[in-house]
């Protein structure tokens, strides 16, 4: 059974850092595609970084320049490093693992943002 657990999420100050982690388990990690979404309250989710198994990355305009996704194939772990948050950043984070035709998702972890 496939489980990603999301950790790492908490209230910063506006212009703070903080480094989400996603541990994933049940499953050849490093086979599959990994990203990270978001849902703020009232609004739907919505895509913030994606990483390839070979490494390659992209990410959502809102993000580029201060969110990077990287990805450890021997932990098991992807990671979204956040900086310079800003308060339009609060939202739930949530992980997931695309792998062929199946979809996973995390719990989510809150990230709230003070101005």
């Amino acid at each position: 059974q496939v489980q990603l657990a999301e950790s790492g999420g908490g209230l910063v100050q506006a212009g703070g850092s903080l480094r989400l982690a996603c541990v994933a388990s049940g499953t050849i990690f490093r086979r599959n595609q990994m990203g990270w979404y978001r849902q703020a309250p009232g609004k739907q989710r919505e895509w913030v970084a994606d990483i390839t198994t070979g490494g390659s990355t992209s990410y959502a305009d809102s993000v580029k320049g201060r969110f990077t996704i990287s990805r450890d194939n021997a932990r098991n772990t992807v990671y979204l490093q956040m900086n310079s948050l800003k308060p339009e950043d609060t939202a739930v984070y949530f992980c997931q693992m695309r792998g062929g035709p199946l979809t996973y998702w995390g719990q989510g972890t809150q990230v709230t943002v003070s101005s």
